[in-house]
């Protein structure tokens, strides 16, 4: 029905006085709706300084870091903050204790499930578990060239195992039962830092590429998920923590890693203090994986320290190093690894340094954004969005839609690993992965007016395992009779990479490479801030053009 002149608005009905209004109701109606009005004013005022404010102010620079699993992104993150938001990297310092403690006692217990399988097939019950350990992923076998058959590898591996004359004795076996505590004191730490160990993983086997993958089914590598973060993690240490701990940046997800007793070691020699009478050690108590939110951070680091003698026994005995060398396991050059400092971290007024905090390994699953606030020099005040993202080939496909409205990119490829094979797929060959992941990267046509920064990652491992003999033409066969030094092999590196980018890059871009150890936090400083230089320039160039 169409309305007329005469008809009753109904807004004006609303907003009409009550009929039969006194004069001191009238006033009072009229001072709230005065107060409203000002309120309302208020609101729009404070609405418009924002948007003015907005204007004004500059945009962050985004950053991309990408590259495959344990290439050293999140490393490449603390770095930033080393050198451009200290005062904030020192705030959550203290609290990556937790991290370093479940870094050091992974690495233990991953070695203790080498030498419980060695001594099972040297015929010895495992008294602590009534079977041998599996040893985990972080341990990776390297017998051979990558098109050998894995499985005719393990069977001449466990012939050589029987044939040979036993390298662990009983002393070693009741040593490795008083570091029992320590497999207690990891499932604590993992649930206290927010993920469930026993989670899987879905993996890729197919492409390299993060928009092509396919996959089954491994283990998991303790990890933090795109839910909480690794600042989060941290954030639940420092509240478990807080009575006996010292104490940013937000998330961000566009969609949706028995009885012991005191046993003198074979080569080590007996003291005059040495204890005499059995000691019992006490595990941590079994926690309800549900109602553990917090732990006693405290109680674990207890543990921690009384294991310390043992766990330094254990690493630096002959017999073990000569089990680890048969397997072809380097537990050292791995990320997290701390078992060369076990007395200093173990301490019980241990506290991280700068350093432990770069070097300490959490995995992260996902994406997450890092948001640093420059507190010094010319670009005081200034942001940064750091995007690190989770560089296993199940987790690639989540980078897509960070490739918008980005800056630069600096991927990481890790030279040291060419005779590695990835976790993911034992077929393909990590450095083979990452060139491939770089093809992908370089031949995006949505990135093609991106600044791509490559750091050819953990030159430090690679000059070791060129000084053990390894040759990388057995590996590479292109590389031919050229020297194998680290000068050659990276510079050889690096024309790869940079031929790769030339070849596949949509339209013609520098190409930007440094030789880096992103673990070296004073030559990653000098890295670093030519980057942030770089990328500045590059970013203030084309905010003229637009």
């Amino acid at each position: 029905m169409a309305r007329t002149l005469e008809t009753p608005d109904p807004l004006a009905r609303a907003i009409a006085p009550p009929q039969n209004e006194t004069d001191a109701e009238r006033w009072a109606r009229e001072q709230r709706e005065a107060q409203a009005r000002r309120i309302s004013e208020q609101i729009d005022e404070q609405i418009r300084a924002e948007k003015l404010a907005m204007k004004k102010r500059k945009q962050p620079v985004r950053l991309l870091l990408l590259g495959q699993s344990e290439s050293g992104k999140s490393t490449t993150v603390k770095n930033f903050q080393l050198a451009y938001a200290y005062d904030a990297f020192l705030a959550e310092r203290v609290a990556w204790r937790a991290v370093i403690h479940l870094n050091l006692v992974r690495s233990l217990n991953n070695i203790l499930d080498v030498l419980w399988r060695e001594i099972s097939v040297d015929g010895v019950t495992n008294e602590a578990g009534g079977r041998p350990y599996t040893p985990t992923s972080e341990l990776h076998l390297m017998d051979g060239p990558l098109d050998a058959d894995l499985d005719e590898e393990e069977d001449e591996n466990e012939k050589a195992g029987e044939s040979s004359e036993p390298l662990l004795t009983e002393t070693h076996r009741v040593l490795m039962l008083r570091l029992g505590p320590l497999r207690q004191v990891q499932r604590d730490l993992e649930r206290s830092l927010g993920a469930a160990s026993s989670e899987e993983v879905h993996t890729g086997s197919g492409g390299a590429a993060p928009w092509n993958v396919s996959g089954g089914w491994r283990s998991r590598e303790f990890s933090v998920t795109t839910r909480s973060g690794w600042k989060g993690a941290l954030g639940r240490v420092r509240a478990a923590g807080r009575k006996s701990l010292d104490s940013t940046v937000g998330r961000h997800d566009k969609r949706a890693e028995t009885p012991t007793f005191d046993v003198q070691m074979p080569a080590r020699p007996k003291t005059a203090g040495a204890r005499r009478t059995p000691a019992v050690r006490d595990p941590l108590p079994e926690r309800d994986d549900e109602k553990l939110e917090e732990v006693d951070l405290e109680a674990a680091a207890g543990v921690i320290a009384s294991c310390a003698d043992d766990m330094h026994a254990l690493w630096t005995d002959p017999a073990v190093k000569a089990v680890l060398s048969k397997q072809g396991m380097r537990p050292e050059e791995g990320p997290g690894f701390f078992l060369n400092d076990v007395n200093r971290v173990a301490a019980s007024d241990y506290k991280p340094s700068d350093d432990d905090v770069v070097r300490a390994r959490l995995r992260t699953m996902g994406v997450q954004e890092h948001r640093i606030t420059f507190e010094k020099g010319s670009d005081a005040g200034s942001e940064w969005l750091i995007y690190d993202v989770g560089g296993g080939r199940s987790l690639r496909h989540a980078w897509y839609p960070y490739f918008d409205d980005i800056n630069a990119i600096i991927f990481l490829a890790p030279i040291s690993c060419f005779d590695e094979r990835l976790a993911e797929d034992k077929r393909v060959n990590r450095l083979q992965d990452s060139l491939l992941l770089w093809k992908a990267v370089c031949s995006t046509k949505l990135l093609a007016k991106v600044q791509l920064i490559l750091f050819l990652n953990k030159c430090d491992l690679l000059e070791k395992k060129l000084a053990r003999g390894v040759r990388l033409a057995d590996w590479v066969p292109t590389y031919g009779n050229k020297p194998n030094d680290v000068e050659s092999v990276s510079r050889y590196f690096r024309s790869q990479f940079k031929d790769v980018s030339a070849r596949h890059s949509p339209t013609q871009r520098i190409f930007y490479s440094f030789l880096t150890s992103v673990v070296d936090t004073k030559a990653t400083r000098i890295t670093v801030a030519t980057v942030h230089e770089g990328i500045q320039r590059t970013n203030l160039k084309n905010a003229v053009f637009l």
